[in-house]
C-alpha cells in the first residue's frame, strides 16, 4: 500500500489550541492517520501520513472543517508518498512555539521576508551579493545543502538566533536568502533578522521540499539529500524516498 504523506504549517492566532487539542487526536484517529501535530497559539505545525482519502479528509478538515472555522485557510502543504508508513504512531502535542526560536520579536504574522518561488530560487543564490544561508540544524546539512550556502553549525534551531548575533551583520550582509525543509524554521528566521535591522532577507517558499518537487535534477543546485523528520529519513529530486529508517539515525523533530 502506498501512503500518502502531507506536510503543513501555518501561523495563524489559536488561543484555543488546547482545547482543540483532543478533538483533531480524534479526528486523526478516526482516518487512522499517523504521525506527529503540534498546536500552539501562535499556530499549527506538522506531518502526517495515511490513505490517500483519509488524508485528503484531514486536510479538508483543517482548512473549510468547523474546527478551526476558517482560521487555517493559507496553509502551506506539501504532498509526499511513502512506500510503507513512515510513522509508528500518532502524537498531537501542545508547544509554545511551533517551531522553537525563542525570540517573542519574531512574529511571522506581523513580518517575514520576501518569498521567493522554487522556479526563482537559482537565479537569486547566483548572485554574487547574496549570502546563502541555510537554517537548518548540522546533521541535517551534513545530508545535503545548496552549493555555497553558509552551515550556521547548531544542534537545533533555537540556537539560530545566537549564530546571527555573533556571526551576522545588518552592514555587511545586505542581502541574505535564507532556506529550510518546509519553509517553517525561514518564517521565524526572517521575521527575526527583520527585528534586528537586516534590510534585504528572502526564503525559499516551500522550503527545500517544493524545490526537489518543481526543479528538474538537471538544473538542480542542490546537492546531497534532504532530511526528513519520519522514518523515510531523506528525500531525493521528485521527493523520492532515501536513506535510513529514522531508528537508525536517531534525531528529534525540529521542523
Amino acid at each position: 500500500m502506498i501512503h500518502k504523506v502531507a506536510a503543513f504549517y501555518q501561523f495563524a492566532a489559536l488561543p484555543d489550541y488546547r482545547a482543540l487539542r483532543e478533538p483533531l487526536r480524534a479526528f486523526c484517529a478516526g482516518l487512522a492517520l499517523k504521525g506527529s501535530v503540534l498546536l500552539a497559539q501562535e499556530g499549527i505545525n506538522g506531518t502526517i501520513a495515511g490513505g490517500p482519502e483519509a488524508i485528503d479528509a484531514f486536510v479538508h478538515e483543517l482548512a473549510h472543517g468547523a474546527l478551526f472555522g476558517g482560521r487555517l485557510n493559507n496553509l502551506e502543504l506539501k504532498f509526499s508518498t511513502a512506500a510503507a508508513m513512515p510513522f509508528g504512531r500518532l502524537k498531537v502535542r501542545l508547544k509554545k512555539e511551533i517551531v522553537t526560536l525563542g525570540d517573542e520579536t519574531a512574529d511571522p504574522t506581523r513580518q517575514v521576508g520576501t518569498y521567493v518561488e522554487a522556479a526563482e530560487w537559482n537565479a537569486l543564490i547566483a548572485a554574487p551579493d547574496t549570502l546563502v544561508l541555510d537554517t537548518r540544524n548540522a546533521f541535517e546539512v551534513a545530508m545535503g545543502t545548496f552549493d555555497g550556502a553558509v552551515d550556521p553549525g547548531i544542534r537545533s534551531f533555537g540556537q539560530f538566533k545566537d549564530f546571527t548575533a555573533k556571526q551576522l551583520d545588518p552592514a555587511k550582509h545586505r542581502r541574505i536568502a535564507m532556506f529550510c525543509t518546509g519553509g517553517i524554521r525561514c518564517e521565524k528566521a526572517s521575521a527575526h533578522l527583520l527585528a534586528r535591522g537586516f534590510a534585504e532577507v528572502y526564503h525559499l517558499k516551500g522550503g527545500i521540499l517544493k524545490y526537489l518537487e518543481e526543479v528538474p535534477e538537471a538544473q538542480s543546485r542542490w546537492r546531497g539529500e534532504c532530511f526528513v523528520f519520519d522514518e523515510r529519513v531523506a528525500l531525493g529530486h521528485g521527493l523520492r524516498e532515501r536513506g535510513l529508517r529514522e531508528q537508525e539515525v536517531g534525531h528529534d523533530r525540529d521542523e
